[in-house]
């Protein structure tokens, strides 16, 4: 039997009907997708005025990092700005530092903010917590360097669209039980955070084609575990998982109501409420999955995307040198 799921938004049903869709990914079929051009950056870049620098940092392993730095050129170098450390979309096994970069972009235009871009290493090649991990060590790295790089230490938000969203929340997790460093909030977008994929809204969205399905997803966390068994896996890699969510930086969850995250996003944000936490949560009606990363000009899609910006205003706190 056919299981009713929530309807899309007239607008982007009217996009998304010319869209190439499928419902399952396979190693030959990521192959494929991994072959197609990646963001033209310069093309995001062309119209602001932008400092970029590429720098690389090791993994605890050994291997390299690279993350892109862009900040605002002609700025006073006097006044310290709050950083947006960036985690890229793509199912944990695609996507490279500019996946989705024009959002955090944004938030340089708006705030001023130091946006940083880690290029952490793929699924299937890494496994288990490698890819968090990447991405910690990168956070680290533009901690120890705040001072250089013109960033207050105070407002660094860590953010993350789809996969990049479940490594954020990850990060931030291993950051708590680290002790360091300092996040000042954490903006998880249609976050992939439950490897368990047997939420009611990962069934509704099994089956049929779509931008991301329950399929795809099971392939993708497939990917990342590898050889782990299911009460193996740590709350840095599925932070779904974690028996404790206190202590928490301010969380901004937004997803779809036509989405396969959907409930596991709700659950994620009512559970930081349980443990105490400040969490804002918005579901949109009719979103898909990466609708406004999709779709950035369609209504719905601006009016997320103003959401988390006005929201990142709220909360981002003054700088510490004023």
């Amino acid at each position: 039997m056919t299981t009713a799921r929530p309807a899309l938004d007239p607008e982007l049903r009217e996009l998304l009907a010319d869209m190439p869709l499928m419902s399952q990914l396979s190693p030959e079929v990521l192959a494929q997708l991994r072959r197609l051009p990646s963001t033209p950056i310069e093309s995001l870049l062309a119209h602001r005025h932008v400092d970029r620098r590429e720098v690389t940092v090791p993994a605890k392993d050994g291997a390299p990092i690279p993350l892109s730095v862009f900040s605002p050129a002609n700025t006073d170098r006097t006044t310290a700005a709050p950083c947006v450390y960036w985690m890229h979309g793509g199912g944990m096994v695609m996507g490279d530092r500019f996946s989705q970069i024009d959002i955090p972009l944004e938030w340089l235009d708006e705030f001023g903010a130091v946006v940083v871009s880690v290029d952490y290493r793929l699924a299937p090649e890494a496994t288990g917590t490698a890819l968090v991990e990447d991405c910690y060590q990168g956070l680290l790295w533009v901690a120890e360097h705040s001072a250089e790089l013109g960033i207050d230490p105070t407002r660094i938000v860590v953010a993350g669209a789809s996969a990049g969203g479940g490594l954020a929340a990850g990060v931030t997790l291993l950051t708590r039980d680290l002790g360091t460093p300092a996040i000042a909030a954490q903006m998880l977008i249609c976050p992939m955070l439950d490897h368990r994929n047997t939420s009611t809204s990962s069934r509704q969205y099994s089956g049929v084609p779509g931008v991301w399905t329950g399929e795809m997803n099971e392939f993708g966390w497939r990917s990342v575990l590898g050889e782990l068994a299911d009460g193996e896996v740590s709350a840095y890699i599925s932070p779904a998982v974690a028996d404790d969510l206190s202590g928490l930086p301010t969380t901004y969850v937004d997803t779809g109501s036509a989405e396969v995250f959907r409930d596991e996003d709700a659950d994620y944000a009512t559970r930081i409420w349980a443990a105490g936490g400040q969490a804002e949560l918005h579901i949109w009606a009719g979103g898909f999955h990466g609708f406004d990363a999709l779709y950035p000009q369609a209504h719905i899609s601006t009016t997320a995307r103003r959401t988390r910006t006005a929201w990142l205003a709220r909360v981002l706190p003054p700088n510490s040198g004023a």
